[in-house]
Formats: structure tokens, sequence, C-alpha cells
């Protein structure tokens, strides 16, 4: 069988370890410390899938305040912290990396967080040798992050795929925008976003195995 796709970009954060409840949780613990109310569902809601400095210009905009100079040193020290005692890959996407592998699809990873977070958390979950450092991008590497088409563009042309012959996996409406932006075929994953958020996708699933079948498609 000849698959469909060249290239898998796999988002880090949600879809290959399930840190979202983790990071979210923290995130909106520390902004309440420092004086802005923040919920975990404002966090979901504002921040997932956005790279740091979203967090930074959105409480400005609504503060009128900026963020202490080492807000992402500290936020990253007390996330890590928690990611070492419960991290855990997303269940079942184990098997649909070996799948992919049986195929000769080549994958990758294009998040948001930095080269260090992806990382620390491809390695806490068992992950991190499925992914060589030559397919590990961050919104660091380049000028714009989600929804902005820049990382996920960078990824294909680095891998040498066209971008037409990509699927992202994604959890968040900035990744599937930013996708649709760079002109691939998205599923979104529906696990802590609801499927109207996803708008855009091509499929929407709530379980890895789900993706499966999805992957199988022809028509890109």
């Amino acid at each position: 069988m000849t698959p469909p796709f060249d290239l898998v970009i796999f988002d880090c954060d949600g879809v290959l370890v399930d840190s979202e409840p983790i990071s979210n949780r923290e995130l909106a613990a520390f902004l309440t410390e420092l004086g802005h109310p923040t919920t975990l569902e404002d966090s979901i809601r504002d921040y997932m899938g956005g790279a740091m400095h979203r967090v930074h210009d959105t409480v400005l905009a609504r503060s009128g305040q900026r963020l202490p100079d080492n807000f992402d040193d500290r936020f990253h020290e007390r996330v890590f912290e928690c990611f070492r005692e419960e991290l855990q890959p997303v269940p079942g996407v184990e098997g649909v990396l070996d799948w992919l592998a049986t195929l000769g699809t080549r994958v990758c990873v294009a998040s948001s967080g930095s080269h260090e977070r992806i990382r620390m958390t491809l390695g806490k979950t068992g992950l991190l040798p499925r992914f060589p450092n030559h397919a590990i991008f961050s919104a660091d590497d380049v000028g714009r992050g989600k929804p902005a088409p820049d990382l996920f563009l960078h990824a294909a042309r680095t891998m040498g795929a066209e971008p037409q012959r990509c699927a992202v996996i994604e959890d968040s409406p900035l990744g599937v925008q930013a996708a649709l932006a760079a002109g691939m075929r998205v599923f979104g994953f529906a696990a802590m976003t609801t499927a109207e958020k996803l708008a855009g996708a091509a499929a929407i699933f709530r379980a890895m195995p789900e993706l499966l079948p999805l992957l199988r498609v022809t028509d890109t």
C-alpha cells in the first residue's frame, strides 16, 4: 500500500505527550499568583497551542502590566518538575507511530514549545528515540509561531516534503489554523478541545486508534 502522505507532522503537547492538563493547570496557577486571575478553562482557551510570547502579549493587552522578565524560566521550572512526576505519553500514540513506521512514512515534531521542553517531555515518556534531532522543530526556529504557517512550512522544507503531501496532527485551534495556512491536511485531536474549536480540520478524532483509518485517505 502506498501511503497517501510523505510526512506526518505531530504537535507535541497534547498529541504525543499528555502534558496539556498539567501545563495549563500550572500556567493558570502561576498567573493567578502574579495577580492575573486565570482558571484552567481560561488557560486552555487562550494559550493552548501557542508560544510563550502569546501569554506575555495577552496579559499586557488585558492588564497593561508586563509579566516579570524571569516569568518563562520560573514557569518552565515548575512545570518541568510536575512533568517529571506526572507526565505520560498520550494513550495509543505509540501504536500510531509503530504503524507509520511499518509503512515507511516519515514523521516529525513541530511544537510551540522550546527545544528543551520538547526533548524533555519526549524523553520522559520514552518517545524521544522515535524522533531524531533533525525531525524536531520548535517555534524558536522561526520568526512567527502558530497560528502562522511558518513552523509547519519550515518542518516540511527541512524534511524535503511538499506541503500538500503532509498531514498534521493537532489538538489546538491555533495549530489547526497554522496547518491550514501552510496548505497541509490537518486532523484534529479533540481530547481537550471541542470539535467546534478545531473547525477546518479534515476530520476529528477523540482517541489515537481512530487516527489510523484517517491517515489511509487518498484524496490529498
